[in-house]
């Protein structure tokens, strides 16, 4: 299972996905120039969920599709010190986020 985890050193934001720096997936879509942010809903944390969901997920498309729901859920909470999130914590909120969409009548 992965592990995600975010942490600051002095003005420096890190975020790593099982020891190694994670991909931010400017390819997919380009939120943030200056890179990941969390804790509040602006540009880099955008650029925090796509770049988690593309690498959790493996599949492009969805992690595009759900980014912008997951953090509003899950990035803009993350304390502004530091975090882990493990595959499964992310994998329950996919599944909460689809349920919610096919419960308003969305296709997921």
């Amino acid at each position: 299972m992965k592990r995600y985890e975010g942490v600051r050193q002095g003005r420096a934001v890190i975020v790593t996905v099982d020891g190694r720096r994670l991909n931010p997936r400017r390819d997919l879509w380009n939120h943030s120039p200056t890179g990941f942010e969390w804790g509040y809903g602006g540009s880099g944390p955008a650029q925090l969920a796509l770049a988690i969901l593309a690498d959790h997920c493996g599949d492009d498309e969805r992690a595009f599709n759900f980014h912008h729901r997951f953090k509003w859920a899950v990035v803009a909470e993350l304390p502004g010190r530091g975090w882990t999130l493990t595959g499964s914590e992310i994998e329950r909120v996919l599944q909460n986020l689809q349920e919610v969409e096919l419960l308003v009548g969305g296709v997921a």
